[in-house]
């Protein structure tokens, strides 16, 4: 893929290069919604539901406040990292760019961010782990090797089953026969993909009878903290907490698995309350799509810059100068 020369100054431009450099199926893949995606686009072209939800929400600006030094910096599961703002897992980055994962990782090694691996990655995660260094902080998505040094399990709760993406459907989406899954060693699930098409391989890859009783015994056996990721619901994250994950990531999977969800901002609130400090929380959706990892390593790291920075500018106008103040 050609680089592009043009610098982005936002998000949205990242996502308007990667509109017009990417494969028809490999864009449907990554922005396509379930069924008529209508938790994914607003009635009369209002945007995205997860974004407009965040427009919602009004900073009021404090004035006359010292905010020389302000610190975007914070704590994940007792880890330091220099933004909040983290890489979430996507699926098959190297359908974008021959780098992937690997531009990925590196990005977030070098901005101090968290990067979280997708199990259904095209670079394995010892690849991963040897890009990402030995000082960043790698978690990944289903199960670990904590010979490799991710620090975390994140698991996905939110997909007993493959959404209903027509889009995907109509275009037969399979992954390029030149890729392969990482995690994977060999057989079937490393290449079941290439064959069958993505519908056929997620329901024999997916399990439709895990429970919270399934999480539980996934915390006794490993030492590493466990992250629920797809909650939506304070009953759902209260249950979380009583089975002993240490993090729940609040996320509607980019409504890719089910229709007319709440944004996750709208459902935050309850979760927090509900929670009361007993884990913590993450957020995904509305903050942007990945999809500029077209541009490689580059392209995320800018991506990353950008929204530190405009959170650090948004801090200095609430008068607000470290995370936790927020």
């Amino acid at each position: 893929m050609a680089s592009v020369d043009i610098k982005p100054l936002s998000v949205d431009e990242f996502e308007a290069h990667a509109k017009a450099y990417l494969p028809k199926a490999t864009l449907d893949y990554y922005v396509s919604g379930a069924d008529d995606m209508s938790t994914l686009f607003m009635l009369l072209n209002l945007g995205f539901l997860n974004r407009v939800a965040f427009q919602r929400l009004k900073l009021m600006p404090r004035v006359l406040r010292d905010v020389r030094h302000i610190d975007t910096s914070t704590t994940v599961l007792g880890q330091r990292i220099k933004t909040p703002v983290c890489i979430a897992p996507s699926a098959m980055q190297r359908m974008a760019h021959p780098d992937g994962e690997l531009a990925s990782t590196r990005a977030a090694s070098a901005a101090g961010a968290c990067y979280i691996l997708s199990t259904i990655s095209t670079t394995s995660l010892e690849d991963v782990a040897a890009a990402n260094g030995p000082d960043g902080l790698r978690w990944f998505q289903l199960y670990i090797f904590k010979r490799a040094g991710f620090k975390a399990l994140v698991l996905t709760v939110d997909t007993p089953i493959l959404g209903n993406r027509q889009a995907d459907l109509r275009n037969g989406f399979k992954l390029p026969s030149h890729l392969h899954l990482g995690n994977f060693a060999g057989g079937r699930h490393a290449t079941g993909i290439n064959e069958a098409g993505l519908s056929a391989y997620a329901t024999e890859l997916f399990d439709t009878n895990l429970t919270w009783q399934d999480v539980a015994w996934l915390k006794s056996i490993s030492s590493l903290p466990v992250v629920v990721k797809g909650v939506l619901t304070p009953e759902d994250a209260v249950l979380a907490c009583d089975v002993g994950c240490a993090g729940i990531l609040v996320s509607n999977h980019g409504a890719r698995q089910l229709d007319t969800v709440p944004a996750t901002i709208e459902a935050l609130p309850a979760i927090v309350a509900a929670v009361r400090g007993r884990a913590e929380i993450y957020l995904d959706g509305g903050v942007r799509r990945g999809t500029d990892v077209f541009k490689g390593q580059a392209g995320v790291q800018h991506v990353l810059e950008i929204l530190t920075n405009e959170l650090a500018h948004a801090m200095m106008f609430s008068a607000t100068t470290t995370i936790p103040a927020i």
